[in-house]
């Protein structure tokens, strides 16, 4: 075997490791499982992690990252992530995901319902992972939101 083929290879691996770490990412949250996703973040402070959610300011330290999310999932009853548009860009040990989370999610219930209204979201995402002996670990997420298209053009004159 070339040693060609062993790069495309191992890269291949990487790639598939790097996306299986982010759908775990978005698969604790829908979860709420606050603790499977605190082990998908860079461990201790060596590498300061930093968070954006849509209309946030920056989050750094992993202190206040994870608190962000424990914070969202005590107030989110319910969230599902379709992610489309998918990419995965690596260099050495760092890897870039973009992506677009379609989010459908729900508050708390109303009286005589089981789930609370539904809402439907877009954001797009940057999620940056390093390499660590214990696989992909999230170095950084950024969403920001997509504003909804009105279908008029805005710099168009008012008709009179």
């Amino acid at each position: 075997m070339s040693a060609a083929r062993d790069d495309h290879e191992e890269a291949a691996a990487d790639i598939a490791a790097v996306e299986q770490a982010n759908t775990a990412f978005y698969e604790a949250m829908e979860r709420g499982d606050l603790d499977g996703l605190s082990d998908l973040w860079l461990p201790g402070e060596d590498l300061t992690v930093s968070c954006v959610h849509p209309g946030w300011p920056v989050l750094t330290g992993r202190g206040e990252v994870l608190r962000s999310y424990a914070l969202i999932m005590a107030n989110t009853e319910y969230i599902q992530f379709f992610l489309t548009d998918v990419g995965v860009a690596m260099t050495g040990d760092t890897a870039l995901v973009t992506c677009t989370e379609n989010i459908l999610s729900g508050g708390p219930a109303e009286e005589g319902s089981s789930l609370g209204p539904l809402v439907g979201q877009l954001v797009v995402a940057t999620n940056v992972f390093r390499r660590t002996p214990d696989g992909w670990k999230l170095w950084s997420h950024h969403g920001s939101p997509v504003l909804a298209e009105t279908g008029e053009e805005e710099d168009e004159e008012p008709t009179v």
